[in-house]
Order: C-alpha cells, then structure tokens, then sequence
C-alpha cells in the first residue's frame, strides 16, 4: 500500500499496490490533462502521450517505463512518465501537468 502525493493540488491518495496512477487520480478528482489533452486523450492505452506527470519523489515504487513511455518520452527528462503506463507500488510524489 502507498500514498501518491499529487503536489501542485496538496491532495494526497491512498493507492493499493499495483494501482494505476491515471485512474487513481481520475478516481479522486484530479485533473491529469491540459487543454489539448482533455479533448484528445486516448482514454489511458499509452498512445497519445497527454497524461504526463513528473516524479518528484518515489521512482523507485513505480513500475519500468513500457516501450510506449520510451516512444513518447524520449526527448523527456528521466522522471516523467505517463500516468496511464504507471503502476504504484508505494510511496509517490508527482507534479501533474508539468
């Protein structure tokens, strides 16, 4: 079991091991998207690149990045990832929208 810190919101969710970090946040309310992506997004399959977050803290509780993260993210620093490939396995703290 492990908390995500959502930082820019303050907010803090409880997420099982294992947990999706897209639809944790979608689940409590949070607003992963920016415009674009809101209107765009490919509902969480890791093929549009829109539910970006930056790990601040905790890299090492999240699952590897998948092929499709290493596709859309390549010219990203290291700790970005898409929320919609990312499993939590304990303590996490992203920035939304980065």
């Amino acid at each position: 079991m492990g908390n995500i810190k959502f930082v820019k919101e303050n907010q803090e969710v409880v997420a099982a091991d294992g947990a999706n970090l897209r639809l944790r946040a979608m689940q409590n309310g949070l607003d992963i998207y920016k415009l674009m992506g809101k209107m765009m997004n490919c509902g969480g399959n890791g093929q549009c690149g829109c539910c970006i977050v930056e790990v601040v803290e905790g890299m090492e509780n999240l699952s590897p990045r998948t092929e499709a993260e290493d596709r859309l993210l390549k010219r990203k620093p290291e700790n970005y990832r898409l929320a919609c490939q990312t499993l939590v396995n304990g303590p996490v703290s992203v920035v939304t929208k980065p």
